[in-house]
């Protein structure tokens, strides 16, 4: 289907596919298998200049939106879900500071960031506070020019491995989600360590990690936006990144459709290839369609953000669920397809179905993501009154 991209945009999409094919598909399994970070491949983004791809020019990136970005994700996570997470969730580490940072925030910060130089993180959730953001127990306290934190941020993307922080702590806890405060902190500050690793399911190679902060002193200028606006900081990133998780889970099921009719068209069985059933064409009919539907909407709710659209908070939800929901059945239907060997770890199709899994679960869990949709909805009929 033709998509109407720009020339700039197609080469976007050429430029992720052949790295991820060069560079990814011959470490995916080791990197699934041994649960470690690819820095080789990290590197290779970098000097493909896919790192910037949403970073404005005056900071040294492309100067592209959230499609650009999407383009990239959609094509490495065809090959491997868990690396291309190097780069997604560098992007939600930095859309705080792209939204809400001072010129001098972005100037120091956003350079690094846009080379490959720098990866970002985004530290929001805590043992105690997941989908309720306001249970969270980091604080943080001023102190003459500087900000004391103190607290533990749990199942960070890119944990240990990324240089550049964006933490959400609470200011003035009576105040609720008013009192909530977002804050640029690098590695390498004195009272900011690391905790557990964790040892996941999917996504295996990208780093999920606690980070520790016991009186961690960071600079007054650190401070993002101003006190109180972590919570609305907060809302703002994730409705500009959930597209990108979006075009990670329809990669993953972009990438498990091509290898279920390749496998349906090889495998024999009563003489003739399967792709010759009914049955597994009216599968591979219901994946391939799941797929485009959820590009269409992937790519219209990242053309609307780019577009300058204030309102769009739904549509990012509505993306972020579909394509979720359709990695996780577009997988397994897949794994269906492929029979036992679809099964076996010697094949990558299981891999794609633990990966997809995550997708429905962080940066809002698919529940979270209707229950935006249908308040949106209710409001908006409530308005229309």
């Amino acid at each position: 289907m033709n998509w109407f991209l720009t020339e700039e945009q197609q080469m976007i999409v050429e430029t992720a596919r052949e790295l991820a094919q060069k560079k990814i598909l011959p470490v995916r399994e080791h990197y699934d298998r041994e649960g470690i970070f690819p820095w080789d491949v990290v590197k290779a983004c970098a000097e493909a200049d896919l790192c910037g791809l949403y970073i404005p020019e005056a900071y040294g990136g492309f100067g592209g939106g959230v499609l650009d970005l999407c383009l990239a994700i959609e094509e490495l996570s065809k090959v491997d879900g868990g690396i291309s997470l190097a780069i997604a969730a560098t992007a939600l580490g930095t859309f705080p500071i792209l939204l809400f940072g001072t010129e001098e925030q972005k100037k120091k910060y956003l350079p690094d960031i846009a080379s490959g130089k720098k990866l970002a993180a985004f530290g929001l959730t805590e043992a105690n506070a997941g989908s309720d953001a306001l249970g969270m127990r980091t604080t943080a306290v001023l102190s003459g020019d500087q900000y004391v934190l103190n607290g533990t941020k749990q199942w960070i993307t890119n944990g240990e491995n990324a240089e550049i922080y964006t933490v959400m702590a609470k200011t003035n806890p009576a105040k609720g989600a008013r009192g909530i405060s977002a804050f640029i902190v690098e590695k390498g500050t004195p009272g900011f360590t690391f905790g557990k690793h964790e040892d996941k399911m999917g996504i295996r190679a990208s780093s999920t990690t606690e980070l520790v902060f016991q009186d961690c002193r960071i600079p007054k200028a650190n401070l993002l936006s101003r006190e109180g606006m972590g919570a609305i900081v907060t809302i703002n990133t994730l409705n500009y990144s959930r597209p990108g998780v979006g075009a990670q889970a329809l990669g993953i099921a972009a990438g498990a459709l091509d290898d279920a009719v390749k496998y349906s068209r090889e495998r024999i069985q009563f003489g003739a290839p399967i792709s010759s059933f009914q049955a597994v064409q009216h599968m591979l009919a219901d994946m391939a369609t799941q797929v485009e539907a959820g590009r269409a909407l992937m790519y219209a709710t990242a053309r609307t953000i780019d577009a300058g659209e204030k309102k769009f908070a739904r549509e990012s939800a509505m993306t972020k669920l579909f394509c979720s929901d359709t990695a996780m059945k577009v997988t397994v239907d897949a794994v269906q397809v492929m029979g036992g060997y679809g099964y076996m770890r010697e094949y990558p199709m299981e891999k794609r179905m633990r990966d997809a899994k995550i997708t429905q679960i962080y940066e809002g869990t698919n529940q979270i993501q209707r229950n935006e949709i249908a308040l949106a909805l209710i409001k908006g009929a409530a308005t229309a009154e």
